[in-house]
């Protein structure tokens, strides 16, 4: 036996006997912060990995198999023009409406189609970054002033990090660029409006599945919330269609599958998950018999949900243990945290990036924990600081970006966005 060779599991087996052996179970506040990771996990899966994760791999892995590779590496490979790539990663967040994890299917399905780690990390950052309904709620709750900062900050930080990233990797960067040269040309696929429309669909379902109700009960926001089953069940319709007709689906699977669906809410109209639920679980077995393309996306999303699953409930688990829940406490005091963010030191706004960065925010969630925060003597430094990075990190969506591009990238771009937020927040702050 090698003691080279086994002495990572070894240290795994130590570690996890000393943190049991020594776990002090007699305080109470354990017992409490486990229930709070339990919970926490709970609710994620709940509110999050069926409408929110399942739509994003289906998207992943539609990138993997009906993008070509070329395409991708115009408009997005270390070769490709940086305005234009910048340009587009930098303002994604407006149309995706999602959090830090939602984001990674998509940010490692364009990655390894041979993005640009510049205009990934981007993507990557203002995915959930540039949230326009979040923007919003942020002008209209907490301030105009500190809405523009946010809105502003937001595209100046993916630019400005994914430049970094690109700078700082260049060799790395350069290799893959060399690699990509060599590359055969992709062969003529299908009509790009299809593609788009494909894709858009798509999308849509995200969107519109994961609108958040509003604060008012009137209104357009309103008004879109109210019809947001309905939307999400025409573009489910029309993306059957596409299948059927473009994809090589046979249209009696599809037909079945909206039967049941249908059925499913005609039954349980309060139960939109349950209805999901049966569409996604029948869309997956007509994808698989139709066979060739079609059941490689299948597969592609597969092998990101098995990559990416493991990784997010994981990381969950511990931000609840740590964390706990808004409005609730971890092993970490929440007067610790209120205690550290008050004016507008170097030291208070460095707190609030790293504790936004290790803590989990659902889409919007951010806005009333920072409410209460600003009430109980947050400086506005540290809130900004707090937007900026807490949206776009967390502790599982860091496991996940390491499993795609390497701890050394991951490090640097999670130290990045740390220092950006801290930097920020500090300059905001001192504006009278």
């Amino acid at each position: 036996m090698s003691l080279k060779a086994e002495w990572k599991p070894l240290l795994a087996i130590a570690s996890v006997f000393a943190l049991f052996y020594f776990l002090p179970t007699e305080d109470s506040r354990i017992p409490a912060a486990m229930g709070e990771a339990l919970a926490l996990t709970t609710w994620y899966a709940r509110e999050h990995v069926l409408l929110c994760l399942v739509p994003a791999f289906f998207i992943a892995g539609a990138i993997a198999v009906f993008v070509s590779q070329g395409s991708v590496m115009k408009y997005l490979g270390p070769g490709a023009n940086k305005l234009v790539a910048y340009g587009v990663s930098s303002v994604s967040g407006s149309i995706l409406a999602v959090c830090s994890c939602t984001v990674l299917p998509l940010f490692a399905g364009i990655y390894r189609m041979g993005a640009g780690l510049g205009p990934a990390a981007a993507f990557l950052y203002a995915g959930p970054a540039i949230n326009v309904l979040a923007i919003i709620l942020t002008a209209r709750i907490l301030g105009m002033e500190i809405g523009i900062a946010r809105a502003v900050g937001a595209v100046v930080f993916s630019i400005v990090i994914g430049l970094m990233m690109n700078l700082m990797f260049r060799k790395d960067e350069i290799a893959r660029n060399q690699a990509a040269m060599v590359l055969p040309e992709d062969s003529p696929g299908r009509p790009l409006w299809q593609t788009v429309m494909y894709f858009g669909v798509m999308v849509a379902v995200l969107v519109f599945a994961n609108w958040g109700r509003p604060q008012e009960a009137a209104g357009f926001w309103h008004v879109m919330y109210g019809a947001k089953w309905w939307i999400t069940g025409l573009c489910s319709i029309l993306f059957g269609v596409m299948l059927t007709l473009w994809y090589g689906v046979r249209w009696w699977h599809m037909l079945l599958v909206g039967l049941a669906t249908g059925l499913a809410i005609l039954l349980f109209p309060a139960h939109h998950h349950l209805a999901f639920s049966i569409g996604v679980v029948g869309l997956a077995i007509a994808a698989g018999f139709a066979g060739g393309e079609t059941a490689e996306w299948l597969s592609q999303s597969w092998g990101f949900a098995k990559q990416i699953m493991p990784l997010l409930f994981g990381g969950v688990l511990v931000a609840g243990l740590l964390l706990g829940r808004p409005g609730h406490e971890g092993l970490l005091p929440s007067d610790w945290i209120a205690d550290s963010v008050g004016g507008n030191s170097l030291g208070a706004n460095l707190f609030a990036s790293v504790a936004g960065a290790f803590m989990y925010f659902a889409t919007l969630t951010e806005i009333p924990i920072l409410q209460g925060l600003l009430g109980n003597g947050m400086g506005k430094g540290p809130a900004l600081a707090l937007l900026l990075a807490g949206p776009a990190l967390s502790l599982p969506n860091m496991l996940v970006i390491r499993s795609v591009m390497g701890t050394r990238k991951t490090v640097v771009f999670v130290l990045l966005v740390i220092a950006m937020a801290t930097a920020s927040g500090f300059l905001y702050g001192l504006i009278p």
